[in-house]
């Protein structure tokens, strides 16, 4: 019951108690490396209704990456309006699925379960990345073979391939 209150003050931010948390928060994690391993998930529903634990091989890591419109650079030689190639640019990943690979590549004995938005500002996103101890959680199905989330299995990564209906 206390987890269906905390999503429910997660998904309205800014009207409950969370918004001012969180900008406390976002100050320490600033001064922070972009990679963090934490403790404890900051959204525990969220982290539990993906498969979180708190068992000995489930991790937690919190990843900070990018905010941008994706504008590329304007070119500095002359050329007509239609083909100077500046707006209407889209990333082919997320930035969630970026923040995955990036957990992966650092704890390369882990597995990435899933992960989750945690804040935003202006200028970042904060992500937490659910990973696997498959040596300590043998009973984690997570499919054969290593590196789940560069296949693109994880929830981001079905989502960008289109698997995902929404």
């Amino acid at each position: 019951m206390a987890y269906k209150y905390m999503s429910e003050a997660w998904r309205k931010s800014h009207e409950s108690y969370v918004a001012e948390i969180m900008r406390q928060r976002v100050i320490e994690w600033r001064k922070e490396p972009s990679i963090v391993r934490i403790d404890k998930p900051t959204r525990i529903d969220r982290a539990r209704r993906l498969g979180y634990k708190d068992k000995p091989g489930f991790i937690v890591v919190r990843v900070r990456v990018r905010k941008s419109g994706f504008r590329k650079e304007r070119p500095n030689s002359g050329r007509r309006p239609k083909s100077m190639g500046v707006t209407k640019y889209k990333l082919a990943k997320s930035m969630r699925l970026i923040a995955e690979e990036r957990a992966a590549r650092k704890f390369p004995n882990l597995e990435v379960l899933n992960s989750y938005w945690v804040w935003e500002d202006g200028r970042h996103k904060w992500f937490e990345v659910i990973m696997v101890d498959r040596t300590l959680r043998p009973e984690v199905q997570l499919g054969k073979g290593r590196g789940r989330v560069f296949r693109g299995l994880t929830m981001a990564g079905r989502k960008v391939r289109g698997l995902l209906a929404k």
